[in-house]
């Protein structure tokens, strides 16, 4: 029998996949439906409190949550789902993150002191329209996003104080952040690409190619810093005696005579060779902010290459999965193939190393309690083979058709934290999830 749960409140676009399949495992396992508080209502002016006064179910009402329940009993837990998905939210994020905006706290936000390109105000991002894999102006939209984060925080502490963040609004700030995510990582010991310039980074398309050459690093790959699902990344080669340069990528680009070009996703994986088209894709990129990192080559499968989506929750890894792709990226909606890491020529030991190296990774946000990390398994046998974590995404564990233990990761999920309620104490530490600090 399940013990009895928190009210669990999730922050989210409800009717999504994600929403969709939290409801269905918290049902499976006889829990309480999720409250479900929309990003969109959020965006468009109202409060937390008025939220949970329209939306309450299950017994919990803003009144009763207002009330300092102790942790050990029925404290809420709030999770923060992914606000993406939705057109409407996209736009209101990105007016969110505009110089006249409403809410101006950047605290959350890693790089908040540097400014936006070509920043639109209010007015104008609510004038954007919905164009399909447009980027539209992605580090305003980051911006908003920090601002919303720091917003929530600040009014889920004076409303809810007895209640725990599954996920902290900092740490989720730091994850979306590949170069803030990479800092932390390396700090605490965990293996990771090694960054193209250490602390004084590339700043465009000509100290890009400067230092590949003065580092001796000809292959590398460069991130949009709050890129998702492939989105703004570039698999970038230079070859060092003719300075010939390739390029893979999902970037595509429409050019205009009289008016700037449109960068888009373009769903699908291209290939650029000419200079001119990439010194303007490279350029965009570090103008909303970019990472660039070692290539590691990675072990290879069923004729391709692959690495790791392992997810951890409470510094447990259960649900993993190979990614395996003829192409550098190897994102599953590019068409890359799934396989267990078993499948993929994984051998136990080898797995236990990713698991490690993944639980690692989650440890360096040590108010967080689930991520999907991304593990880099290098090329090679045996021991020459290591582990790299790529990335770590606070919202990476929709994972279809892949069990651990019985259960699907939304169960999983939920199982493990209403168990965790019974002791509060975190698998690595001592101490509730985390708090409103």
């Amino acid at each position: 029998m399940m013990p009895a749960a928190r009210p669990l409140i999730l922050l989210c676009c409800p009717g999504d996949k994600r929403s969709a399949g939290i409801q269905q495992a918290r049902s499976r396992l006889g829990l309480p439906p999720a409250l479900l508080i929309s990003y969109l209502d959020l965006l468009q002016g109202a409060s937390l409190g008025e939220l949970l006064e329209r939306q309450a179910q299950g017994g919990l009402t803003a009144g009763q949550a207002k009330q300092e329940i102790p942790a050990t009993q029925a404290a809420p837990l709030l999770r923060l789902e992914s606000p993406g998905g939705s057109f409407e939210a996209e736009r209101a994020l990105i007016a969110l993150g505009a110089p006249d905006a409403w809410e101006q706290d950047d605290s959350l936000h890693p790089f908040g002191q540097q400014r936006d390109p070509y920043p639109l105000s209010v007015r104008a991002a609510g004038r954007l329209k919905d164009m399909q894999g447009v980027l539209h102006h992605p580090s305003q939209w980051f911006r908003g996003y920090c601002r919303l984060l720091a917003r929530v925080q600040r009014e889920a502490a004076a409303l809810l104080p007895a209640a725990r963040w599954q996920n902290h609004p900092g740490d989720i700030a730091a994850m979306t952040d590949k170069r803030r995510t990479q800092q932390l990582l390396a700090a605490a010991g965990v293996p990771v690409p090694r960054p193209l310039g250490g602390s004084q980074p590339p700043a465009g398309y000509d100290s890009l190619r400067e230092l590949m050459l003065a580092e001796r690093m000809h292959r590398v790959f460069i991130k949009l810093a709050c890129g998702s699902a492939a989105s703004g990344v570039i698999a970038y080669q230079i070859n060092p005696a003719t300075g010939a340069e390739l390029a893979v990528t999902t970037i595509g680009v429409e050019q205009y005579i009289t008016r700037p070009p449109v960068y888009y996703n373009a769903g699908k994986l291209r290939r650029y060779t000419d200079s001119a088209v990439l010194k303007e894709i490279i350029n965009w990129l570090y103008s909303h902010g970019a990472y660039a990192e070692q290539w590691i080559p990675k072990a290879g499968a069923a004729g391709g290459s692959f690495d790791i989506r392992q997810l951890v929750v409470l510094g447990e890894a259960g649900h993993s999965v190979a990614r395996v792709s003829t192409t550098p990226i190897t994102n599953l909606h590019l068409r890359s193939r799934r396989m267990t890491p078993l499948e993929a020529g994984l051998t136990e030991a080898e797995q236990e190393q990713v698991r490690h190296t993944a639980v690692q990774a989650l440890a360096a946000f040590p108010r967080s309690a689930v991520a999907g990390i991304d593990v880099l398994v290098s090329s090679g046998s045996g021991s020459a083979r290591r582990t790299y974590v790529a990335d770590v995404n606070p919202f990476g564990d929709l994972l279809y058709d892949v069990e651990y233990e019985g259960f699907s990761t939304y169960e999983w999920e939920m199982k493990k934290l209403t168990e965790y309620r019974n002791t509060g104490i975190h698998p690595l530490r001592k101490g509730a999830i985390n708090s409103h600090d």
